[in-house]
């Protein structure tokens, strides 16, 4: 009987308000699908930091004939101070810190250039002459970079020792930045969706306000007069959460799995299935979000 009563009530809540419904709906969908977009980027940033900082390549650039760095005034490096180098690499000190590591000419860098740029406009004004050789050294544990940083950046014939772990901090910094900026607006969005929802509760509670005295008279709980207001806030932020939830799944699944994933096969992009991780998030989000927009309202405006 009571349960009845109070799905008859949320029908006939949702079915005069529709259009505040709808409103708090597509609020809600926007502002969760921030939340849920900053979470992707981190899940994004996680799975991108495991597979690349495995991968990534300690650079030792040798001394070329234009090389003004401290290690550099007798010139370009020499055949001894290649194989010393190399050594070095291979000595029981160093070695164990190493997984493997070769040589680069400046004939290969030259050719991996000319890749690389292929559309540049000067790529042809460089020659493999103005192009370091190198050591190109892949580590047990990359967080062991400065050991090697140490150990080379003074000896004679380098140039620079470089972490491509630079390289990708600063991208993963980018990233970290844009889901800043994501749930900042996502803020700004539930703001919006809690007065949407207090708006939608209170045009509920006004247009029920004979039956809700009514009620009071009669002894009706607190309970049984709010139930049905804070049931049609949820339901309506619960779908706008579910709908959120969907756009996640399908981003990660059509365009980061199908686009993506073809065009950049070398990157690691994070899974649909992964994407479901932030589904419950979301939805409790959504739960609290409209529970506690509702009571605070209803307390005020129904004073029960």
């Amino acid at each position: 009987m009571r349960a009845a009563f109070v799905l008859g009530e949320i029908a006939s809540g949702l079915r005069r308000n529709l259009t505040m419904v709808v409103s708090v709906v597509l609020v809600t969908f926007v502002s969760l699908t921030f939340v849920g977009a900053a979470g992707m980027l981190q899940l994004q940033i996680n799975q991108m930091k495991g597979y690349w900082y495995d991968r990534v390549q300690v650079a030792i650039f040798l001394c070329n004939g234009t090389s003004k760095a401290p290690g550099c005034v007798s010139g370009a490096v020499t055949e001894d101070q290649r194989k010393s180098l190399e050594a070095l690499l291979s000595s029981p000190a160093v070695a164990q810190y190493v997984s493997d590591y070769h040589f680069e000419s400046q004939n290969e860098a030259y050719q991996h250039y000319r890749e690389q740029f292929a559309n540049s406009p000067i790529v042809d004004s460089v020659t493999p002459d103005q192009l370091p050789a190198s050591f190109r050294v892949n580590l047990k544990d990359p967080q062991k970079y400065q050991i090697i940083s140490e150990t080379f950046s003074s000896r004679p014939g380098v140039r620079l020792v470089s972490d491509q772990r630079e390289v990708l901090e600063r991208l993963f910094s980018v990233m970290n930045a844009a889901s800043l900026v994501a749930i900042v607006i996502a803020g700004v969005m539930i703001v919006c969706a809690i007065l949407l929802i207090a708006t939608t509760i209170r045009l509920s509670a006004f247009s029920r306000r004979r039956e809700t005295g009514i009620m009071r008279l009669v002894g009706a709980s607190k309970l049984m007069i709010q139930l049905p207001f804070v049931l049609e806030g949820t339901i309506a932020a619960v779908i706008g959460a579910v709908l959120a939830s969907g756009t996640l799944w399908a981003v990660a699944k059509f365009f980061l799995g199908d686009v993506l994933t073809s065009q950049y096969p070398g990157t690691a992009f994070i899974s649909p299935s992964q994407t479901l991780m932030l589904a419950p998030l979301l939805v409790g989000t959504g739960v609290v979000l409209a529970g506690v927009s509702s009571m605070l309202t209803l307390r005020r405006y129904l004073k029960v």
